[in-house]
């Protein structure tokens, strides 16, 4: 399944019917991706296109996301903390992940207006947030799906029985992967992808690491901790590493800040 389409799938949700979809962002990028995967898989490798979604609106914020600053740990004092999502955001994470900025990729990418890159949230952190530090920039997205919404797409809720480190198929493998049962029925997979493709849509995505945390009420938890993007609408350099490391992961989405109130 292509994580990062699925996820800016998810992102464009709200938007409407615009010129363009978010799945155009990485549609050239998946095309050859598939191509260089299926020319391998005779030895390794083979892979599956993920088809694109959509979220039901329930109740979340629908706001179109603002462009707000804050800095990370303890500088972050509770007022901003509780002023929007990037102060809260940051509140939670130690201070050398740098200066956080919530943000819209597809309007950095696609020129989408505030409407077209709308979006619902049913997670109180659900967003897209760029990371400054070093003179580069990552970005972390943070998607939360009920079960209806994982039914809808995969035709059955999310199962924390399952192992994603497990190749099923002609499913992509996932490079370095990690699986983890959790207290309360919980499963936390992620994983390191490349992101080693190309194409002529003028966007380069760095390496990226992925997770996913799988509820027992069948909802789950998409994530990425992504090194940056080069090309059109890029903030700047890639980071060095993605944001947040697999440890602070697995704290954020953990944790009870992420979970819908009530």
């Amino acid at each position: 399944m292509n994580d990062v389409r699925e996820l800016l799938d998810r992102a464009a949700e709200g938007a409407g019917q615009p010129a363009f979809s978010a799945g155009a962002v990485y549609a050239k990028a998946a095309r050859i991706r598939r191509r260089r995967r299926a020319a391998a898989s005779a030895a390794v490798l083979a892979v599956v296109a993920a088809g694109a979604f959509t979220l039901p609106r329930t109740g979340g914020d629908e706001d179109p996301a603002p462009a707000s600053v804050a800095s990370a740990g303890p500088s972050a004092s509770p007022s901003a903390a509780a002023a929007d999502r990037a102060g809260r955001l940051a509140a939670l994470l130690p201070p050398d992940v740098g200066e956080i900025e919530e943000v819209s990729l597809l309007a950095l990418i696609k020129g989408a207006t505030p409407e077209q890159a709308r979006t619902d949230r049913l997670g109180p952190l659900d967003g897209q947030y760029a990371f400054r530090r070093d003179g580069g920039v990552g970005y972390l997205v943070l998607t939360l799906e009920d079960r209806e919404a994982v039914e809808r797409k995969t035709g059955r809720p999310a199962d924390p029985d399952e192992d994603l480190c497990v190749r099923v198929g002609q499913e992509p493998s996932r490079t370095d992967c990690e699986r983890e049962a959790l207290p309360g029925g919980r499963a936390l997979t992620t994983w390191r992808d490349t992101m080693d493709v190309g194409g002529d849509d003028g966007v380069g995505w760095g390496p990226e690491l992925a997770g996913r945390l799988v509820q027992p009420d069948g909802s789950q938890f998409l994530v990425r901790s992504s090194t940056g993007f080069e090309g059109t609408g890029t903030q700047g350099p890639l980071l060095l590493e993605p944001p947040l490391s697999r440890a602070q992961l697995k704290e954020l989405l953990t944790g009870p800040e992420v979970q819908p109130k009530g």
